[in-house]
């Protein structure tokens, strides 16, 4: 009797528990009623809603959009996609209520903001995040200026619409004036559930890759090197179980790729009028793709980088990363221009257009070629020894070889650096594992390599090495301890992590309050990982150990080691992860504490 009693109750509990939750969702879809119209945003600058002041109230909800002709559900803030652009004043303190009508938890960080850690918006680290129906208030002193952007850190919600920009006015006047100001912010979308998504990476990585090596490729080899060799070079990657053409885990097969929520069809339209300069903001907000960008037949003056101002430099064009932002000052001469982002894996483009009047258009370029990787892009520093080697002839037997003098070349490195330096790096054991399918032993170091796809490709394109932060450093002590970490992915099972170690088997890394360090990334796989340090800035230096430029995301290239200065001036607990959305979902994402 008291078994059934208990059952009963039990049942009656979880009968009990599924009306409130059904009664809640009900209530949830009643109050957002007003988001389930189905929006198409027209397609000129002024779709995007922008709030100005220091009090703003944001509603996130589900709403319906209509982006590739078929009606899904979106995840958005005030009724749109992407979210209102947030304009405010350098030296303001800034209110913002934020309120969940979803049925689950949600958040958001302020990217690139320095902040109090509790304001940062990162769940299960600096807050617990916003429950159904709830209201949390972000309140912060803006201490900067420049070119941000804002996104969810739960769940998937980043990927199905959750995300907008912020521009942030400096006190004092700003020396690249322009008479136009917009803001260029590219992302990604797919109509798949993004739980699906990754759910095919993992069974198989290489899912949306339809770039892969074909026998007319294979035949074309062997017209060009012969069938020894072409057999050969096959036989070397599928030993080394990498994949040439994985330059993104996702492809156009499932991604639509937008402008400002437009995509290429929409055509976004920016005005200008003769004579005037400029100003164009782009951010990367995508999930999953690194972006191309170029305006033909128009220099663009790269003027600002994650939100600084850095010496001017004029390019044709540049390649942004998730979660980075660059400023341009262009000054148009004709009546029209397209603006032109292609992914890195020449999959897939967005464009829009500059025009000094509606209705006008420029031509749209063809995509690039979609370029392989390399050894050097596989080994690192051997790629200049390397660059006029006939890589069609590298065997096994020749890899090996290689191999035996990488390590003696990284022995003669070691010894160069311990006399050159007394502090000591340390190397997590967990870098061999499962987890971990290859290791880089002889890491290059060089920022002046615009990375695959765009090398030797006829135009100025834009490098780390370009870029000098206006001001020089923050913090001019030098560092009194190295850290290093170690990027890692087993790549055929979509395992990623740092040093060997996925987020949920990690343990906090700590920093000492006030100290200054230097940390090393060194890149064990074959793909470019934007890496963010929330709360702090990540001041990276040039080959040779000198400031190069004060970024909140750093893009490591494959099989590349670059360092950056850090000062711990931020208390709490900060998140530390790759921004490639499925590769932070997979394990690469650590908890930095600093106290």
């Amino acid at each position: 009797m008291t078994v059934t009693t208990n059952r009963l109750k039990s049942l009656v509990s979880r009968s009990r528990r599924k009306f409130l939750k059904g009664l809640f969702n009900s209530c949830v879809l009643i109050v957002t009623l007003p988001y389930f119209k189905p929006v198409k945003a027209q397609a000129n600058a002024q779709a995007v809603p922008v709030l100005s002041g220091t009090e703003f109230d944001l509603t996130i909800a589900h709403t319906l959009v209509n982006i590739t002709g078929t009606e899904r559900l979106a995840t958005t803030i005030n009724g749109t996609v992407p979210g209102p652009t947030l304009h405010w004043q350098e030296g303001d303190t800034v209110t913002l209520r934020v309120k969940n009508l979803l049925p689950e938890d949600t958040s958001l960080h302020w990217h690139g903001i320095i902040l109090p850690y509790q304001m940062d918006g990162a769940p299960q680290i600096s807050f617990d995040g916003i429950a159904p129906g709830e209201t949390f208030t972000y309140h912060f002193k803006v201490q900067q200026s420049g070119t941000y952007w804002y996104h969810s850190h739960s769940e998937m919600q980043e990927q199905t619409g959750l995300y907008g920009a912020i521009v942030i006015d400096p006190l004092k006047p700003d020396p690249n004036q322009a008479d136009r100001d917009y803001v260029v912010l590219m992302s990604d979308w797919t109509d798949e559930d993004p739980m699906a998504v990754f759910g095919k990476l993992k069974k198989e990585s290489a899912y949306y890759n339809h770039n892969q090596p074909t026998v007319v490729d294979f035949f074309r080899d062997v017209a060009n090197e012969g069938l020894g060799s072409a057999i050969e070079k096959r036989h070397m990657w599928n030993m080394m179980r990498m994949n040439r053409t994985d330059l993104s885990d996702i492809s156009a097969s499932t991604y639509t790729y937008l402008v400002n929520g437009h995509n290429s069809e929409d055509n976004w339209l920016g005005l200008f009028k003769w004579g005037e300069k400029v100003r164009l903001r782009f951010i990367n907000a995508s999930a999953q793709s690194f972006f191309d960008v170029r305006i033909p037949g128009l220099k663009m003056t790269v003027a600002a980088a994650d939100g600084q101002n850095v010496d001017p430099v004029e390019v044709d064009e540049f390649r942004i990363g998730l979660a980075e932002t660059y400023d341009v000052i262009v000054s148009p001469e004709d009546n029209a221009y397209t603006i032109f982002a292609q992914a890195m894996d020449r999959t897939g483009y967005v464009r829009g257009t500059l025009a000094a009047q509606s209705g006008l258009s420029a031509s749209v370029p063809a995509l690039d070629k979609a370029q392989p990787l390399t050894m050097g892009d596989m080994m690192g520093a051997m790629d200049h020894d390397m660059a006029g080697m006939d890589h069609s002839k590298m065997t096994p037997e020749k890899m090996s070889q290689m191999d035996h003098s990488m390590h003696d070349m990284k022995g003669m490195s070691d010894a160069k650096t311990a006399s050159k330096k007394s502090i000591q790096v340390h190397h997590a054991s967990t870098e061999f594992g499962v987890s971990v399918d290859m290791r880089v032993d002889t890491p290059r170091t060089n920022l002046d390599d615009p990375g695959v796809g765009l090398r030797n490709n006829g135009r100025r394109v834009l490098t780390y090495a370009d870029l000098h932060t206006v001001g020089g450093t923050l913090d001019a002590r030098p560092p009194t301890r190295e850290m290093e970490l170690h990027l890692t992915g087993n790549m055929q099972r979509y395992m990623w992590s740092f040093d060997g170690v996925d987020y949920s088997n990690s343990k906090p890394i700590h920093f000492r309050y006030g100290e200054r360090l230097r940390v090393i990334l060194h890149n064990d796989t074959m793909m470019a990982h934007p890496v963010h340090l929330h709360g702090m800035w990540s001041e990276l230096e040039s080959e040779d150990g000198q400031f190069q430029a004060r970024k909140h995301t750093i893009i490591v290239q494959p099989a590349q080691r670059v360092t950056f200065l850090v000062t711990a001036d931020a208390l709490g607990r900060w998140p530390w992860h790759c921004h490639l959305f499925y590769h932070m979902h997979a394990g690469m994402f650590r908890e930095v504490v600093v106290s």
